[in-house]
Formats: structure tokens, sequence, C-alpha cells
């Protein structure tokens, strides 16, 4: 009798999982382009990648690549884009697996997305600053190698996310018990954590909106794949992140959030120090600068990039809170 009622037990856990996961997929199903420009796809090995064009087709190109987890996409970039797309021919896509892109049932890997970046880099764009945050800057240093990038610009990058976890992975994966745990990762409350944990300074800048398109992109058909190989570390690339910056022939600027603690500033002053490389620092910010403040990323893309100034001078104005690397308050 005590075995038939906890087997009992356990099917209706598994029933009532399995019914609260149908619903909320039905509410998540509209899932509409959000983002300022003209929505495009581009086919890559049998899949469906979404992509946005914003800006004058004469400028030169930007390429926008957002980091990686549950509920990520392009719209990473929503505060950005519409002020890049003053001077930059923009072009923001969501990588495969994520946003409105097709999500088949990979292994997903960071020599998958290195090919990626490479192969849509060079059919979609013509020589583009490449803008990639967190991992995702790994994936962008990878491909950079056999790719004509004018200029990689790194949002706290990192190629370590804490080791390998492959049977995380495949939990993850598993049909009802996996995706009742990812939907879990991925409820609201999770994703608001996150930003603002690891993603925000001021919790008060974390837009509803933007949870809210998080949420729904991390619970389409598919959606829990690529992070179930992101949250058991297997996105990680082989390589040291420090040697492959230091080994890179194409110009590259780091920039980080003053605050950050997911990938501290200081791993960014070691990273710059080692391969000899720009870090412009942006203040009262934390792993996501360019969305908490848009005004000043796209000050120094602008004014730095376009005026073809690489470097970041350690007498800035005082008042636009970018550094060179520690002297600069807002």
């Amino acid at each position: 009798m005590r075995l038939r009622t906890v087997l009992g037990g356990i099917v209706g856990t598994v029933g009532a999982a399995a019914v609260g996961n149908r619903l909320l997929k039905r509410r998540a199903s509209e899932f509409d382009h959000r983002l300022t420009g003209i929505e495009r796809t581009y086919r890559w090995r049998g899949m469906e990648v979404s992509y946005t064009v914003a800006g004058d087709p004469d400028d030169e190109e930007m390429l926008l690549l957002h980091g990686i987890h549950a509920g990520a996409s392009s719209y990473e970039f929503e505060p950005v884009i519409e002020r890049l797309a003053e001077n930059y021919r923009v072009v923001a896509v969501d990588l495969p697996g994520f946003g409105r892109s097709e999500r088949p049932p990979l292994v997903y890997s960071a020599g998958l997305y290195a090919e990626f970046v490479r192969d849509f880099a060079a059919d979609v764009t013509d020589e583009p600053i490449v803008v990639a945050s967190s991992l995702t800057g790994a994936f962008a240093v990878d491909a950079a190698e056999d790719s004509e990038f004018a200029h990689l610009v790194l949002i706290g990058p990192t190629a370590d996310t804490g080791g390998k976890r492959p049977w995380l992975r495949t939990l993850l994966r598993s049909p009802v018990v996996g995706t009742t745990l990812f939907n879990l990762l991925a409820s609201k409350p999770s994703i608001r954590y996150f930003y603002d944990r690891d993603g925000y300074y001021e919790p008060d800048r974390i837009d509803d909106e933007e949870v809210a398109y998080a949420w729904t992109s991390a619970h389409q058909p598919g959606a829990r794949y690529a992070p179930a190989s992101f949250a058991s570390g297997t996105l990680d690339p082989d390589f040291d992140l420090q040697t492959e910056l230091a080994a890179l022939e194409t110009p590259t600027t780091l920039v980080w959030g003053r605050d950050a603690e997911l990938v501290p500033l200081r791993e960014g002053r070691t990273l710059a120090d080692a391969a000899d490389l720009d870090l412009v620092v942006i203040d009262y910010a934390t792993q996501l600068p360019h969305a908490e403040h848009p005004e000043k990323f796209v000050e120094y893309l602008t004014t730095e990039l376009l005026a073809g100034d690489l470097g970041v001078d350690s007498d800035a104005d005082s008042n636009t809170g970018i550094g060179s690397d520690s002297d600069v308050e807002a």
C-alpha cells in the first residue's frame, strides 16, 4: 500500500509538471520582433537564424553578439541599437538556439558558435566592428583568427564559467524533468534575480519589458537545449583567453563595468595588461554596462572608434563615466 501511494504521488507530480510545462508554453506563444530595424533570416546548417538590420547601408558595419543565459537574445542591445544606427549599419543577431532563431536539439558547443560567428560575419557583413558580450566574446575571439573584423569590442569577456558538468546538460535536456527544472531557472523571478545580481548595478534600471521579453524567449520550443550546454559548462572553449587575445592580430578593446562581480574588473585588467589591450571602464555598472548606461557605451563607440582613436586617454573628461582603468568617476 505504501509503495502504491509513493508511486501514485510520483505519477501525480510528473503529470502536474507536464501540465504546467504545457501551460507555460501557451503563455509564451506570442514572441514578436521588438528591436529597432528590419528583421531578416539567415539560413545556416539547416537552421533559420533571425537578425535585425538598422542604419544606413553605406555606413561602417557593426555586428552585435549577445551574451549567453536562459533568456538571452539580441534584445540585450535594445537600449543601444537605435543610437548606434545613427552612425553605423548595425546587425544584431539572435545566436542559434536563442531569441527568434530556431532551436534544434543540437549538442551546442563553443566550436559551433565560433563557426557560426565566422560564417555569419563573412556572409552578411563586410569587415565589421564586432561587439560581443560575456562568453560570446570568447566565441568572437576564436572566430577572429580566420575572419576580417575591423575591430573587436568585448564586454566583460570570459572563457570559463566554472568547469564542465555534462550530467547537468543531460538532465536539462530530458523531456519532463528537464523542462520543469529549466522553467524554474527561467521563471520571471529567476530572470530578475540574474539581472539584479549580475546584470545591473542599480536594480531600478531593470526594465519590466526586458524581463518579460527574456521570459518569453526562454519559453519558446526547444529553448532549453542551448542553455543546457551553457549551464553545464560545455560552452566554455578549450583555450586560455589571455593567450588567444595576446596572439590576436585584430585590434581589440575590452569594456568592463567597474562593479562587475561575475567577471570582475581585475580579470579585465589582467587580460588588458597581458595582451596589451585598451580597457574601457564604465562606472556604476556590472555585467551589462551597455544596457545600464547606453549613452556612455555609445559615446565610446562613436567618439573613439569613428574618430580612429582606438585607445582611451587617461585624461578623459571626468563627467563621462568612462575611464581608461580606474581614474574616472561618473
